[in-house]
């Protein structure tokens, strides 16, 4: 019997999709609106149904497909401030950048344009819908290796999700020839992440912001030098099917 690997078996269900049309960008705003307004109550209410802010401007956002419905399960956007336009900040510079510890990021090292911040991961509740994922705008768990409206197959590769869409923004990252990545999470989602091989760093104080939250970057020299070989071999994957995707590349890495 043929052995499923995890990205044979991620590629049985999911593709990853780069929103470059007005529509898809819309898909993924709908979905944060659902996530971030609708079931967190984070942000505010839209009567259009569609969250975004200004980060939205100069950002390039990805959505996971599920094949068999067509509906998708989840988005996350990678945040690149423009290189000549000192006013545009990434959301952490606009937000917690009081809590930076300069004894461990130098930002004068990192030049405008040379580093990204992933922001607005969600995933819709119907594809986390298992103990203990509410109150939670996606989930991290240890990686599900079993074969898996949804099947019992297909919700076993729920908890994923998250992940797929991690691999995907670091590729996206890559591909950009960013120096760093940041993100700012809860620091026992952090050491999730290290258990998977995101060895994120912290960066900065934790803080009270929608719960417990703190500032964590990835050097680019470990976007993906500590992924196991099933999740290397899914990063791959989701690479490729970014790469065959990427009609804005050229002005994404100038």
């Amino acid at each position: 019997m043929e052995n499923v690997t995890l990205a044979k078996n991620f590629d049985q269900y999911f593709e990853i999709k780069f929103a470059n049309t007005k529509e898809l960008r819309e898909e993924s705003y709908r979905i944060r609106h659902s996530v971030y307004c609708e079931e967190l109550g984070w942000e505010p209410l839209q009567e259009n149904g569609l969250e975004s802010d200004e980060c939205d401007e100069y950002s390039f956002a990805l959505l996971l497909l599920h094949k068999r419905t067509g509906q998708y399960a989840g988005t996350a956007r990678l945040v690149i401030t423009p290189p000549h336009s000192p006013d545009k900040k990434l959301p952490f510079e606009k937000h917690c950048l009081d809590t930076l510890r300069r004894d461990r990021v130098n930002m004068a090292d990192y030049p405008q344009g040379s580093y990204s911040e992933i922001s607005r991961l969600a995933v819709p509740e119907s594809f986390r819908r298992r103990a203990g994922e509410k109150n939670t705008p996606f989930v991290v768990n240890d990686v599900s290796l079993d074969a898996d409206v949804f099947s019992a197959d297909e919700r076993r590769n729920f908890p994923n999700i998250a992940i797929g869409l991690y691999l995907s923004i670091i590729a996206l990252a890559e591909m950009c020839s960013h120096l760093a990545m940041f993100v700012v999470v809860e620091p026992r989602l952090s050491r999730r992440l290290n258990r998977i091989g995101f060895l994120f760093e912290q960066a900065g104080d934790e803080h009270d912001y929608h719960g417990n939250r703190a500032l964590f970057y990835l050097p680019r020299e470990k976007f993906t030098s500590n992924l196991n070989p099933e999740i290397l071999e899914l990063y791959y994957l989701l690479e490729q099917q970014l790469k065959q995707q990427m009609f804005l590349l050229p002005y994404l890495i100038r």
